[in-house]
C-alpha cells in the first residue's frame, strides 16, 4: 500500500485553503469520518460473515476505528501525523483514477471531491487528531507504549521496526542512478530508513538492464513494484538479494516459474502479486516453503484452482487469491 510519492504533487497542486479555513481546526468526527464512512468503510471494516463466508478488510486495513486507522494494514502505517504527503491514506485517494491502487475502487463509491481531499489532508497535517471519536473498538489489540503515547501497533509495523534496526538512512544521492533509469524511490515513512521503489511511470521502458541500478540500495528496499514492466526472470536474481523485502508486485510481467525459484530465500516477504503472469502450479511449488507469506495474488495467471488449494494447505496463514 505505498503511493506517497504522488501525494506530494497533489498537495501542492490542489490545496490552497483560505486563511479562515486554515485557522479553524478540522473536526474529525463531523468532517472527516463521514467521508471515510461513506467511501472507505465498506471494504475496510471489521471482519464479518456474508453468505456463509468470512469477509476480511482489504489489505488487512480497517478504517472503522481511531486505533485501526493509526495501526494501518499489511502495507504498514497508513497515516503519518503532520505529513499528508507521506500518508498512504491520502496518497491512495489522490492517485489517477485509472491507477490500480486508486481508492475507492471503481464501482464501490464515488471518488473524493477536491473539498474532501482538502479536509483529509488538513486533518493529517494538523496531527491526525480524532478528538473524542474512538469508533469501533471490537478487535482492538492490546496497547503498547510509543513515543507519541499509547497506540496499537500491528504485526507488520513490528516487522518494519525490526527490519529497520541497525540500518542507517540513505541520502537521496544513493538512488540517483535509479531515478535516472526511470525508477521512483521513497522512504516508507518520514522516520524509516526502509525504502519503497517502483517503475510505474516508466513501465514500458523498464527492462532488466535499467533495473540493475537498484543494487546500490538493495539492503534498504522493503517494497518493490515492478508491475507492467519489461523485466524478465533474470531480474529475480537481483531481487533475491533484498533481505528486507516485504512486498513484491510483479503483476502483468513476463515472470514465470523459473523466476520464482530465486525468491525462496526471502524470509521477510509477506505479499506477492502474480496477477497476469506466466506462473503455473509448478511455480507455486516454489512458494510452499516461504512461511512468511500472508498474501499471494494469482488472478489470470497460469496457476489452477488445484494448485492454489495445495498452496493454501502449505501456507495456512496466507490468503491465496485466484478468483
Amino acid at each position: 500500500m505505498q503511493k506517497i510519492f504522488h501525494a506530494a504533487f497533489i498537495v501542492a497542486a490542489v490545496f490552497s485553503l483560505s486563511q479562515s479555513a486554515q485557522a479553524q481546526k478540522v473536526d474529525f468526527e463531523k468532517q472527516v469520518w463521514p467521508i471515510i464512512e461513506a467511501k472507505c468503510v465498506e471494504c475496510h471494516r471489521e471482519p464479518y460473515e456474508e453468505n456463509g463466508r468470512l469477509k476480511k478488510p482489504k489489505g488487512g486495513l480497517r478504517l472503522d476505528g481511531a486505533w485501526a486507522i493509526m495501526m494501518g494494514g499489511e502495507g504498514g502505517a497508513t497515516v503519518d501525523p503532520g505529513k499528508s504527503d507521506h500518508s498512504e491514506l491520502f496518497a491512495r485517494v489522490t492517485l489517477p483514477e485509472d491507477d490500480d491502487d486508486f481508492m475507492p475502487p471503481t464501482g464501490k463509491a464515488d471518488p473524493l471531491t477536491d473539498k474532501e481531499k482538502e479536509l483529509l489532508a488538513k486533518w493529517i497535517d494538523e496531527g491526525a487528531d480524532f478528538g473524542g471519536w474512538a469508533g469501533n473498538l471490537k478487535g482492538k489489540p492490546a496497547e503498547v507504549s510509543n513515543a507519541g503515547g499509547k497506540i496499537p501497533v500491528s504485526e507488520i509495523q513490528e516487522l518494519y521496526k525490526k527490519l529497520s534496526e541497525g540500518v542507517s538512512p540513505l541520502k537521496e544521492d544513493a538512488w540517483k542512478d535509479i531515478t535516472a533509469s526511470g525508477g521512483r524511490v521513497m522512504p516508507l515513512s518520514n522516520s524509516s530508513p526502509l525504502l519503497s521503489v517502483d517503475y510505474r511511470l516508466t513501465a514500458e521502458d523498464a527492462t532488466d538492464d535499467k533495473f540493475a541500478a537498484i543494487k546500490a540500495i538493495s539492503d534498504h528496499v522493503a517494497h518493490l513494484d515492478l508491475s507492467r514492466t519489461q523485466v524478465t526472470d533474470a531480474t529475480m536474481s537481483d531481487v533475491s538479494k533484498m533481505d528486507r523485502l516485504v512486498r513484491l508486485d510483479l503483476h502483468q510481467t513476463a515472470i514465470s516459474d523459473e523466476g520464482l525459484s530465486h525468491l525462496k530465500g526471502l524470509k521477510n516477504l509477506r505479499y506477492i502479486n502474480l496477477y497476469g503472469t506466466q506462473v503455473s502450479d509448478a511455480g507455486l511449488n516454489q512458494l510452499k516453503s516461504m512461511k512468511s507469506l500472508r498474501a499471494v495474488y494469482l488472478w489470470n495467471s497460469n496457476a489452477t484452482p488445484k494448485g492454489a488449494k495445495a498452496l493454501r494447505a502449505a501456507l495456512p496463514d496466507a490468503k491465496i487469491n485466484i478468483d
